[in-house]
């Protein structure tokens, strides 16, 4: 709530608010009138977004430069092990093979003189025009599952091949969020467009039902993210 009223506070004193997840994006639109806001998006399907009415914000977009292949969640985990706050920077994005990630312009002298390694790895910060990306759509592998219900633990259950008991541990370590909170009720039925994700697994979002088989399972889709 403290961080809604903050970014509502940016807004109203003229200047735009942080990066904002959508649960926050969701939150914002609840407590604002429609003149109140625009919302700025990096790129067409983006997920964290900036809210503003008369000052643009200020975006810088990044290549990150590396000679290993690395994944989503350790070019997360290097940005988070500097302290950064999750407001302070947008999507991180993987192309054909490159990195890419948005952060705002508050945070460069900070950025570029600490977020030197991924993993073990050395990296080079490339500045792109911020408009680089603004047509591109996300890519995600589209997954077909047979499950009883929408529970989450047992979509997840599906997911992963393994029982409930396995999504217990996993809810005590904290290796699973739910529309970026951290998933405390397992008897959650999956909304559609609800996202998730499973620690050292992927980031998912549930698109729907398909289709009922004969012996009253769901036939659902869920999209992975790439």
């Amino acid at each position: 709530m403290y961080v809604i009223q903050k970014n509502i506070n940016r807004l109203r004193n003229g200047t735009y608010t942080f990066f904002l997840d959508p649960k926050e994006q969701r939150e914002m639109i609840s407590k604002l009138k429609k003149n109140e806001y625009k919302i700025y998006k990096p790129y067409k399907d983006s997920e964290k977004n900036i809210f503003y009415k008369d000052r643009y914000p200020e975006v810088i977009l990044y290549e990150i430069k590396i000679k290993t292949s690395v994944r989503h969640q350790d070019i997360l985990g290097s940005i988070y092990s500097l302290n950064i706050d999750s407001g302070l920077f947008g999507d991180v994005l993987i192309i054909d093979g490159h990195y890419y990630v948005y952060i705002l312009s508050m945070l460069r002298n900070y950025f570029e003189s600490n977020f030197l390694m991924v993993r073990n790895s050395y990296i080079e910060l490339i500045e792109l025009d911020v408009n680089t990306f603004k047509d591109y759509e996300r890519s995600y592998e589209e997954i077909n599952l047979i499950v009883s219900s929408l529970r989450i633990d047992t979509v997840i259950s599906s997911i992963i091949h393994s029982g409930r008991n396995k999504i217990k541990e996993l809810i005590k370590d904290k290796d699973i969020m739910l529309n970026y909170d951290y998933l405390k009720d397992t008897s959650y039925k999956l909304k559609e467009e609800d996202t998730f994700s499973i620690r050292k697994i992927g980031k998912f979002k549930y698109m729907g039902i398909i289709n009922n088989t004969k012996s009253n399972h769901l036939v659902i889709k869920i999209y992975k993210y790439i």
